[in-house]
């Protein structure tokens, strides 16, 4: 009887482990909400991120917005995660609900991105190599200078130096547009040379696809080296503390340059879903997953690292 006794307590002991490892993540945090924000280089990290979340157990899915609409919605609660604070263009909207404590900024996740005005390499051989030459030259241009969607944070520093007058430009037109629309445009104009200036940045295959190169002289407002950027990911306030186990993930997610280009390059140049183009670079480069994964787990508290690799099939 007495063993008896202790195999039921075993038997009973086992079970409550198991109901413990399997409430590890609670209900309200497997599903995990990302803004995005019609971005191909965010379209990318999300992929990579949500990749990972589903090999875990989660149910990752995400919403394209504006950038005020995903401050908005991650202050509201609305949405979990945005992994594209490019910084410091982006301060003006950002800031505010970080310093207000609405949204919060766990870390970095790419350090080294541009982002300022550009031209065709055609453009800057025949002089225009800085913001201080556009305007002699405002007619090549057609007075335009070509954003992507609007309420982007670009658009809103381009049309403030249209505003300040700064360079000249006060009489030129800011074109909203959206980032495929202005590749398309950009597509269309230099197959004739024609002269056009627009909103460029990196990582994104344009660097490669386009024989192009970024204006000096902006430093004023796109910041110096070029618009040089950080990017960060930000979630809405305490869900970190909430959903610790990808709080985790978050904390350990970083990317690269040239991670970033491939994914986007086998979206934009060779068709890919998004998804598909983030499984065959992990699939490719699964040494990344080992920094990602550690200290993670499954949704039932399992191993992450062992069981994002099975479900990617390595």
């Amino acid at each position: 009887m007495k063993r008896q006794s202790l195999l039921l307590a075993l038997a009973g002991a086992s079970l409550s482990l198991s109901a413990a490892s399997q409430a590890a993540v609670p209900e309200s945090c497997q599903s995990v909400h990302f803004a995005e924000v019609g971005w191909t280089d965010i379209q990318a990290t999300t992929a990579l991120t949500s990749v990972v979340l589903e090999g875990l157990g989660y149910e990752p899915y995400s919403d394209t917005v504006s950038v005020p609409v995903a401050y908005a919605g991650m202050k509201n609660g609305d949405f979990d995660v945005f992994l594209g604070n490019w910084m410091p263009s982006m301060a003006s909207i950002s800031d505010p609900y970080i310093e207000r404590g609405e949204v919060e900024r766990p870390r970095a996740n790419l350090e080294g991105a541009k982002y300022t005005l550009a031209v065709p390499q055609y453009v800057l051989d025949a002089g225009v190599t800085s913001v201080k030459d556009l305007d002699a030259h405002a007619d090549q241009f057609g007075h335009k200078l070509f954003g992507i969607e609007a309420g982007n944070d670009g658009n809103m520093i381009i049309q403030k130096m249209i505003d300040d007058d700064a360079y000249g430009l006060g009489d030129w037109q800011l074109v909203d547009s959206s980032e495929a629309g202005m590749l398309a445009e950009l597509k269309a104009r230099t197959r004739s040379k024609e002269w056009m200036v627009f909103l460029g940045w990196e990582p994104h295959p344009m660097n490669t696809n386009f024989d192009m190169g970024y204006l000096s002289g902006a430093d004023d407002y796109f910041g110096p080296d070029y618009g040089g950027a950080t990017v960060y990911t930000n979630t809405r306030a305490g869900y970190s503390d909430e959903c610790t186990n990808v709080g985790q993930l978050l904390n350990n997610l970083s990317f690269t340059l040239a991670m970033e280009n491939q994914v986007m390059g086998a979206i934009m140049d060779d068709g890919k879903n998004e998804k598909d183009a983030a499984r065959a670079w992990l699939k490719a480069h699964p040494d990344t997953l080992t920094a990602w994964l550690e200290g993670v787990t499954t949704v039932d508290g399992q191993p992450g690292l062992p069981a994002v690799k099975q479900s990617l099939g390595l």
